[in-house]
């Protein structure tokens, strides 16, 4: 019984044995080609990014792994997945895979699908689940190929297909073609500098001075060269520097180094070309009669400058990824508490422009508001500095000039003289008259006075004297020259009433005490006509006919 079932027993159990392990054998096998191949975990965003990046790194280089990342109906996937890898490190964009999920269900919150956003810096990178299996979108696929032509212009993106992959030795975190690279960039930098500097330096500089601006040459255009240069130099750096390749912490330092300085040396460039500016509006404003431009040059040369600051803090803190819409709206809020509190100055600010843009005044003119009367001295963005008659300095808040009445003495065409010249009543008619002949004569000869319009009559009958009414005005600059005028005329009246015989009168009183009519003294008076229009003749061809009115020779 024993021997009869023991033999078919053992050959049925080795055979079994054999067949089992044959197909434990195939399954390795076919297990190890599998995976090999489509095996790679792409059930999760994180695992199907870093299933891409992992198979491009030199020391696991796998480019055939890294392209089940992506999907298959979007023609070479291994080339999708290499130049996305090429484009993340040129731009320096470091991936940080402690953030990436690792749900397989991950839902957009803000979209309602399943689909995972990359990195803000190309905001249509993301992935999408498909099946079960997370892979980058069709989308992003499809835009690969211009994120790399952006990234690599001008045909750059050849230099890449020189680069090697894997298989070489890193030294200090680079490798020796990296090091290389740097090395002719630095180079190439350098000698392109001293090119475009020496271009900007000699054959501008030498155009300018040919043209007649050799100050603007030898002053400003020498300082903005440099600068210039480096503006040029800085996007050939930008270009060059995503073709080495760099590890993605050292290339996003450079990259964000790079964008930064940038517009550091565009601040310094504007900074300068705000000077030749000024230049420029300096030459206009000495063409113009206005002294008030020449005040306005500086204000607009500050002005441009903080402009220009502003607005290169405001690149520089974006390129450092600030969010500048909240940080202007931040200080919008700020801004609104801090008008409040500088309202004054604000007021201060607007009035300065008024003045700039009506001109009520300009730089020396005399001008008279409120309890302020004297000379304009200079037009600033808070005050107006007014040089008094007293020789003191004094300070108007612009806001508050402007909101005052404001009597410009510097704007007159004529400037006014008017008196009443007192005679005494004995003054016979026919002599009155001539003396008012004499004092139109007087105001027609005259280099300075006004011709076209004056007024002399005998105008009032006082308690004490007979009035004459003096009204003129004088066609001179300014305040000394009226002075001047003033003196040279009252000389002329002074000189013609003695010629004339003409007593001024001034308040008097007098008292008779037993005198009759025939015993009051009596002044006797030239009443001939002729006689005294020789007289006025003979004075006016004496004092007036003298090349200096008023003044012996």
């Amino acid at each position: 019984m024993s021997t009869k079932y023991t033999q078919p027993m053992r050959t049925r159990s080795a055979s079994t044995h054999f067949k089992v392990g044959f197909l434990l054998l195939g399954l390795v096998i076919s297990g190890g080609m599998l995976f090999g191949q489509d095996s790679v975990n792409v059930a999760t965003p994180y695992h199907s990014v870093y299933n891409h990046l992992k198979y491009l790194q030199h020391d696991s280089y796998q480019p055939e792994k890294a392209a089940l990342s992506f999907p298959k109906d979007e023609g070479e996937r291994k080339d999708l997945a290499i130049k996305l890898k090429q484009v993340l490190d040129g731009r320096g964009i470091y991936i940080d895979m402690e953030i990436i999920s690792k749900d397989p269900d991950y839902l957009d919150s803000t979209r309602n699908r399943n689909r995972y956003y990359l990195d803000h810096h190309i905001p249509e990178l993301y992935l999408e689940k498909v099946d079960d299996k997370w892979l980058y979108s069709k989308r992003s696929s499809q835009l690969i190929a211009s994120w790399h032509r952006e990234t690599f212009p001008l045909g750059t993106d050849k230099l890449l297909d020189l680069m090697p992959k894997s298989g070489i030795d890193k030294y200090l975190g680079l490798y020796l073609w990296q090091y290389i690279g740097l090395f002719v960039i630095i180079l190439f930098t350098f000698v392109m500098h001293r090119v475009f500097t020496f271009l900007i330096e000699k054959i501008f500089i030498r155009l300018l001075k040919l043209a007649g601006y050799e100050k603007l040459a030898t002053k400003v255009l020498q300082r903005v060269a440099r600068p210039v240069s480096i503006l040029i130099i800085f996007p050939i750096l930008m270009t060059l520097i995503p073709v080495l390749q760099l590890p993605i912490k050292i290339s996003s330092f450079i990259v964000t180094g790079l964008q930064v300085v940038w517009p550091v040396f565009a601040v310094i460039f504007f900074y300068r070309v705000v000077d030749i500016f000024s230049e420029y509006l300096a030459k206009l404003a000495l063409k113009t009669e206005s002294t008030l431009d020449d005040q306005l040059v500086p204000l607009v040369r500050k002005s441009l400058k903080t402009f220009v600051v502003i607005i290169g803090i405001l690149l520089i803190l974006d390129n450092l990824e600030v969010n500048i819409t909240g940080l202007i709206a931040g200080l919008s809020i700020g801004g609104l508490a801090f008008a409040l509190a500088a309202q004054d100055t604000i007021k201060n600010f607007f009035g300065s422009l008024m003045i700039f843009f009506d001109r009520p005044f300009q730089v020396g003119d005399w001008v008279t508001s409120g309890d302020v009367d004297g000379t304009v001295e200079e037009v600033g963005f808070r005050a107006t500095r007014i040089r008094t008659f007293r020789n003191s300095v004094m300070y108007i808040p612009n806001g508050v000039i402007t909101n005052q009445t404001i009597d410009n003495h510097g704007l007159r065409v004529y400037r006014r003289f008017f008196t009443q010249l007192s005679v005494t009543y004995s003054t016979p008619p026919e002599l009155l008259q001539a003396f008012v002949d004499g004092l139109k004569d007087i105001v027609k000869n005259h280099p300075d006075t006004r011709k076209d319009y004056y007024e002399v009559h005998v105008n009032n009958l006082a308690s004490s004297s007979i009035e004459i009414m003096f009204y003129i005005f004088f066609s001179v600059p300014d305040w000394s020259n009226e002075l001047r005028s003033r003196h040279e005329i009252i000389l002329l009246v002074i000189k013609l009433a003695d010629q004339l015989g003409i007593d001024f009168a001034f308040p008097t009183q007098t008292l008779h005490v037993g005198s009759t009519p025939d015993q009051l003294t009596k002044i006797e008076y030239d009443r001939d006509k002729a006689s005294l229009k020789a007289k006025v003749e003979s004075f006016l061809q004496l004092e007036m006919g003298k090349g200096k009115p008023g003044k012996e020779k």
